[in-house]
């Protein structure tokens, strides 16, 4: 006879993790199932996000930085570091360490609130009943459940025109992995992941060019804030090269070939490694959505609610698989929401009020609403924009390029968007985004008492812009 559960959660990334400790927290009996195995080949808890993606990105890009500054920006504060030099290994043994920490403390965390978990792959089954592949193999086991939460996340996105061959061309994953430092590097795209990687491996001494098909840099960004960061990314020494549409990659021993084309014709040139990383597509491949009838949208996403169920009672859909942006964050709160909901507390996500960040150098961080986005609504809006350059703190850190620019309703006042290029603008934009989850206006921003010097004065000041009353924009 098949075990029962309250809760069976198909995925451990930051949504199915976080939704199964929830559940549990909450009195429910949870099983969490998941698939990925580690390098060591045992398997790993905490998704894409935890084992290939933000985090493990997150230590190569803090690794680089912390180079790149003794190479090159250390001089000005009076210090000699002399022949500064990177131990690759070391630096990936270091991002390694940190995954398996992670992942066990999620493991830690599953038994200390009573999640049960299984390895292996999730298959549902009519009649709320989930089978269970084990990892690599054996026999399947199948489990009853009371309610079902999918959470299988994305996984990388290809291109028709373009092999992988985890060696000279690589996805996302296998640039978190070179042994060395490619002397050429080519990334095929210029999105969140394109710009990030590419910013690690051009840190450490890779030419690094950027092939971008879009004729728009950084779309989903406020304009001013995706024009200012071109322009910055460009004296760092990426080369984007937009409009650049990829028609071919031919592999030899030790390079690749890329040919693409542009307004300007067609074009060839070399790479030691090519990563193509346009973006990535909700994974539903095991799933058996046709055989129980799991609707899907046109676009390959399990189709939702605003509350994320799916069309089959008592099954619902979170994170990459579903509509809306791909994040983390995003994902674990809708993985609450949905425990809650099931539990009879009335709780939603504010898909209004989610940030977004790309950690650069400096960071780009945005909550809300863009220019472009208010233009096309016909909506009546104020500016206000603070340069980091007249921040007594960013000069002092020697970061001055940059910006804080807030967005409000010109009759209401209310904030409708927030924009920050500036060093750890992923931790500046959580006062944004807990000033429009309540609903603040500038005004509520401009009485803010904020600690000086800080980098948080500048949205203070931006606020202030808004109404034409700075009172630190000089020269």
């Amino acid at each position: 006879m098949a075990e029962t559960f309250d809760l069976v959660v198909i995925g451990a990334g930051p949504a199915g993790y976080t939704a199964a400790i929830r559940a549990a927290q909450l009195g429910m009996n949870v099983l969490c199932i998941d698939r990925y195995v580690g390098k060591d080949g045992h398997p790993s808890l905490g998704g894409t996000c935890l084992n290939v993606g933000c985090i493990p990105s997150k230590a190569l890009l803090e690794s680089s930085e912390h180079f790149a500054r003794c190479r090159h920006d250390l001089g000005d504060h009076g210090i000699t570091t002399g022949d500064v030099r990177i131990d690759v290994s070391a630096m990936l043994a270091r991002k390694d360490r940190i995954v398996r920490d992670l992942a066990a403390g999620v493991a830690t965390l599953f038994t200390r609130n009573g999640v049960r978990s299984r390895a292996g792959t999730g298959r549902l089954l009519p009649s709320m009943r989930v089978e269970i592949a084990p990892l690599p193999d054996g026999p399947t086991e199948i489990v009853d459940a009371r309610h079902i939460l999918i959470a299988t996340g994305s996984v990388p996105r290809d291109i028709d025109s373009v092999s992988i061959d985890g060696r000279i061309i690589v996805d996302s994953t296998g640039a978190l992995d070179f042994p060395t430092v490619p002397e050429r590097l080519g990334l095929i795209g210029v999105g969140v992941i394109g710009l990030e990687l590419g910013s690690v491996w051009r840190r450490l001494g890779s030419q690094v060019v950027l092939l971008e098909a879009m004729d728009t840099f950084l779309p989903g960004a406020d304009e001013q804030i995706a024009t200012a960061a071109m322009k910055e990314m460009s004296r760092q020494g990426l080369e984007v090269r937009l409009g650049a549409r990829v028609l071919s990659a031919r592999t030899g021993a030790d390079s690749v070939e890329v040919t693409y084309e542009d307004t300007a014709g067609k074009h060839r040139t070399e790479f030691s490694r090519l990563v193509v990383a346009i973006g990535r597509r909700p994974n539903t491949r095991t799933l058996n959505v046709t055989e129980v009838g799991l609707l899907l949208d046109e676009r390959g996403y399990i189709h939702v609610d605003e509350v994320c169920r799916t069309n089959l009672p008592n099954v619902y859909a979170v994170g990459d698989v579903v509509r809306g942006p791909m994040l983390a964050h995003k994902a674990s709160e809708e993985g609450v929401m949905v425990v809650e909901r099931i539990t009879g507390q009335p709780t939603r996500v504010n898909y209004d009020a989610i940030p977004w960040v790309i950690y650069s150098s400096p960071e780009i961080a945005w909550v809300g609403k863009t220019e472009r986005q208010l233009r096309a609504a016909a909506r009546d809006y104020k500016i206000g924009v603070f340069p980091l350059s007249a921040s007594g703190r960013a000069r002092a850190m020697g970061a001055t390029f940059g910006m804080t620019k807030v967005l409000a309703d010109k009759r209401s006042d209310r904030i409708l968007g927030v924009h920050i290029m500036a060093p750890m603008a992923s931790e500046m934009i959580a006062e944004a985004v807990l000033a429009m989850e309540f609903g603040a206006s500038t005004e509520d921003l401009q009485r803010t008492i904020h600690a000086h010097p800080s980098l948080a004065e500048t949205t203070h000041e931006a606020a202030l812009a808004a109404d034409g009353r700075p009172l630190n924009v000089h020269g």
